[in-house]
């Protein structure tokens, strides 16, 4: 199969084959930018998927989140974290498991995960230095390489010929996945954004995460650009062939944190990440 035989239109012809979200994941998606949301309802619809209430709660009480009383509902999880930061760990517990695993050889699912759950908590972390909603760019961060599943679920031994071309030329995975598919994995996450009806916001940021400097970037996807470059360099993925993307300094200068506070967003990032990598990965 060439190159030219696959376009833009078979990534949409076959979103309907990848795995499907939990309904009241789905309608989190959609409604991430909604302030108000009811409690009870939002409870009762997830009491429906028990692994997931089980492992979002686990979450909630890891220590990257530092509650002084175990929650042991989700409705007690609302109340001590708020119902946006819940929000995001439900989906983020539900993302971490709905995709299969093992699909494409050379393709290491494990240290995409470790990948994009320390992007998460970089993210964060960035945030909340920068007065941005950490609870958003957690999901972003998290979401930000999303297309890569979609590619290689949909596509795995083209996927497969992409590392080989990669790793072939030490170059960057996306000038491979363009070079054979003739487009990316951010073409393949915004497709998928659109198809789960993520916010906006959400898909912005998927959409910008690697061209944060272009004027429609907007400053969600400078936070997510920078917390994966921040975690390439500390290598947390345990990736260390991977060529890191290039940095972006005009998202880096859009942050505008001092050298001190840099120290923290490292220490607080590899801290975090070990605890929420324990729970959503086991």
């Amino acid at each position: 199969m060439s190159a030219a035989a696959l376009d833009k239109a078979d990534i949409l012809g076959g979103l309907d084959d990848l795995p499907s979200l939990p309904a009241v994941v789905m309608e989190l998606l959609g409604s991430m930018e909604e302030e108000e949301a009811d409690i009870a309802t939002l409870a009762r619809k997830l009491a429906k998927d028990p692994a997931l209430t089980a492992k979002t709660l686990r979450l909630v009480n890891s220590p990257a989140f530092g509650l002084q009383v175990k929650a042991t509902t989700i409705q007690q999880a609302m109340t001590f974290l708020g119902i946006q930061a819940t929000r995001q760990l439900i989906m983020a517990a539900a993302l971490t498991g709905c995709f299969p695993a093992g699909r494409c050889p050379g393709f290491n699912d494990q240290a995409f995960w470790r990948h994009s759950i320390a992007t998460a908590a970089c993210a964060r972390a960035l945030a909340r230095r920068v007065r941005f909603n950490p609870d958003v760019a957690f999901t972003a961060g998290l979401l930000h390489d999303i297309g890569r599943l979609v590619l290689v679920t949909r596509f795995p031994e083209r996927y497969q010929a992409v590392l080989s071309l990669r790793d072939k030329h030490d170059g960057e995975l996306i000038d491979a996945e363009r070079s054979l598919f003739g487009f990316d994995h951010v073409d393949a996450g915004v497709a998928l954004a659109e198809h789960w009806r993520f916010a906006d916001t959400m898909r912005q940021a998927i959409a910008f995460h690697h061209a944060p400097e272009l004027p429609a970037a907007g400053f969600l996807a400078s936070i997510v650009h920078v917390a994966s470059a921040v975690v390439h360099a500390l290598d947390l993925a345990g990736n260390p062939d991977e060529l890191a993307p290039r940095l972006s300094a005009v998202a880096w200068a859009a942050l505008g944190l001092p050298e001190t506070a840099w120290h923290g967003v490292f220490h607080e990032t590899e801290l975090q990440y070990e605890e929420m990598a324990a729970v959503m990965m086991a």
